[in-house]
């Protein structure tokens, strides 16, 4: 049997299927799931597959470089409560959310223009308008939040990824991987060396910097609107960034033929919702809507492929979150947190995931908290 660990409870039938359908393939040496895996397209969201030889458009998902950005401000933690309807308000005003995008072409500035992409992205950049959307939330369970910790330090976090650009890019590659020349649900990969292969890891690294490049403009922005009603700033220099969609190469101890370890170096890690937590590096692990964020640093634990949890995961789909859920509930549920309450975002509700204060014990021994972040604001797209 190949190495695998487990640290999610209750898992749903569906996802340990698609879990153990992948570990069964003759390219993945080691796996994992996090304590906030569930059922999601071709594999688990939570999920860590590690492959020799081999990558797969599909185990990194369509939201390329989806993730988290914190950053520590010197705002004011009772300034900022004291104007959290008025800074909700100039957030939206700001920064475009949902579908919306720029009304015109954003510069993608200079690392975006300096890292190598293929002419396919070339094309699903402009039919995307990455030039339009960089710099944009977009909907689901992206979100702006503002929050305060233990010390009253005022952050911002941002979740959010890739956008139309990075959707695209998956699709395509999802598309070229699969035998039928469709994209459809399944393990279908490159080789690493194939043309196909090379080409998805050149765009791929781009779609990751562009999600940062995102993260870090609304981070920025996020910032100036705070500062139209309080004293203070930004601390970019200690920005924490960590995505949660990807695939890496990596330095990996497996089985050899008689039970033996040796270091493979030609080893590709797909962490499909799940973050890279290597000893000592900082991340940031997000709950809910009402719960508020864990910012962290890695153990670097081997058993989990070098990873943790990416969030609370969903309790519930978002379908089952509209039809059990209801909009009062939500309303009560959120407390003194200026939010998003609408039944748009009734499949974002706290309901909907699973308890975040779970998931972090689940996952003691893949990392250190550092500070728990409770929201003042939260920012969703609808």
């Amino acid at each position: 049997m190949k190495p695998q660990k487990i640290y999610a409870e209750n898992l749903e039938s569906s996802a340990l299927e698609q879990f153990e359908s992948a570990m069964e393939l003759d390219c993945v040496v080691k796996g994992a799931l996090m304590p906030d895996a569930h059922t999601g397209y071709s594999l688990p969201i939570g999920a860590v597959v590690a492959t020799k030889e081999m990558i797969f458009p599909s185990w990194v998902g369509y939201d390329i470089g989806c993730g988290m950005c914190a950053v520590p401000t010197s705002f004011y933690a009772d300034e900022v409560e004291a104007k959290r309807d008025q800074i909700h308000a100039q957030i939206h005003r700001d920064i475009p959310t949902g579908f919306s995008g720029h009304s015109r072409k954003q510069l993608l500035g200079e690392t975006l223009c300096r890292l190598p992409r293929t002419e396919r992205l070339d094309a699903i950049a402009d039919r995307r308008k990455a030039q339009f959307q960089i710099g944009t939330l977009g909907g689901g369970n992206h979100f702006i939040e503002v929050g305060k910790d233990e010390t009253n330090t005022v952050w911002i976090i941002i979740h959010s990824g890739s956008r139309g650009v990075g959707h695209g890019t998956a699709q395509e590659y999802m598309r070229l991987a699969s035998p039928d020349g469709r994209v459809r649900e399944g393990h279908h990969g490159f080789d690493e060396y194939s043309p196909a292969g090379l080409d998805y890891t050149t765009d791929l690294k781009w779609c990751l910097a562009y999600a940062l490049e995102n993260r870090r403009r609304m981070i920025v922005a996020a910032g100036e609107a705070i500062g139209r009603y309080c004293m203070g700033i930004v601390n970019m220099n200690e920005l924490i960034n960590r995505n949660h969609n990807h695939a890496e190469r990596a330095m990996l101890e497996v089985p050899g033929k008689e039970g033996t370890y040796h270091a493979m170096n030609s080893v590709w890690i797909h962490r499909k919702g799940a973050t890279h937590a290597e000893e000592g590096m900082r991340g940031v692990i997000p709950g809910n809507m009402r719960d508020g964020c864990y910012i962290v640093t890695g153990k670097g634990n081997p058993d989990s492929l070098f990873s943790s949890s990416h969030g609370a995961g969903r309790a519930m789909s978002r379908k089952k979150a509209r039809e059990n859920l209801s909009l009062e509930e939500f309303e009560k549920t959120m407390g003194h947190v200026k939010a998003d309450v609408k039944e748009k975002t009734l499949d974002e509700a706290p309901g909907a995931y699973k308890d975040i204060h779970r998931v972090m014990e689940l996952q003691k021994d893949l990392v250190m908290v550092d500070a728990y972040v409770t929201p003042i604001l939260n920012v969703k797209g609808f």
